[in-house]
């Protein structure tokens, strides 16, 4: 029996996807990936599916959602791979047996982004000291609220500039939404957000965007690792796992590597590939 989430993940894909059947997986040529909205909003999925499909003939189809929700979504065996980046998360989900591989396949970083204006003088300073200045002039701070790896990556900036996650005070505002949702959100508040570069590159694209600037950008604790991972296959036999391993395969191999370098936006590069050789 299909389970609740898989049929309602299928409409998602089904309204995602133009033209694809409503029957997810149904085609046993296609790839069911859960993956987080960074990868779908910037635009880099469906280079990548083209590519794939190219190479391979194998049509991949995905749920973009939070990190987060998208190792739950591999636990309850509702797609076919996962591609993600919170790295402890993930190798949580390795240690428990929910994988069956993991590999390192691109990173970009995170930024702190703001007004334009930069009131709290946040250039120039790391991601902690800019934390505890918006801390302590209460300045509106919007968080995406959704466990996604965004969201993951926040709270452990939070805990390494020695402060509590402030999510009870006013100005702590959490959208519970996705990337380009909450960036809108922290214009309508003029206040500062964490947010993937890529993402923000598309952001930067809109009308909205021209409204803010990155404050804090370079520290070495900001890097975003995104990786691949096949689930176990004595937990989720449904799967299809030789279609997984394919993509897994072709994500790390010069050509993946490749077509990921190769996405821009603006002629700017918004993912990096680091596959390991």
């Amino acid at each position: 029996m299909t389970s609740p989430l898989r049929t309602l993940c299928s409409l998602v894909v089904a309204m995602v996807m133009l033209g694809a059947p409503a029957a997810w997986g149904a085609d046993p040529a296609t790839l069911l990936m859960a993956t987080t909205t960074s990868t779908d909003d910037t635009g880099l999925l469906p280079e990548l599916a083209k590519a794939f499909k190219a190479k391979t003939g194998i049509e991949l189809r995905w749920v973009a959602t939070g990190t987060g929700k998208a190792l739950e979504i591999g636990k309850s065996c509702d797609a076919d791979v996962l591609f993600v980046h919170a790295p402890a998360a993930e190798k949580k989900f390795m240690d428990e047996g929910a994988g069956q591989r993991r590999s390192e396949v691109m990173y970009n970083d995170f930024v702190i982004v703001g007004p334009k204006s930069d009131p709290l003088h946040l250039k120039g300073k790391d991601a902690a000291a800019a934390l505890k200045a918006i801390a302590a002039a209460k300045t509106p701070f919007v968080s995406r609220g959704d466990k996604s790896g965004t969201h993951m990556a926040e709270l452990a900036l939070w805990k390494a500039a020695g402060l509590e996650t402030p999510d009870k005070d006013a100005w702590y505002i959490s959208t519970g939404q996705g990337m380009l949702q909450s960036l809108r959100v922290a214009v309508e508040k003029d206040g500062y957000c964490l947010t993937d570069r890529g993402t923000y590159i598309k952001f930067e694209t809109l009308p909205e965007g021209a409204k803010t600037a990155i404050a804090v950008e370079g520290d070495p604790v900001l890097r975003n690792q995104y990786s691949v991972i096949t689930l176990n296959q004595a937990k989720c036999p449904k799967a299809k796992h030789d279609l997984a391993e394919s993509f897994a395969n072709w994500l790390v191999s010069p050509e993946g590597q490749q077509t990921i370098a190769g996405f821009k936006l603006e002629g700017k590069q918004l993912f990096f590939p680091d596959a390991k050789k």
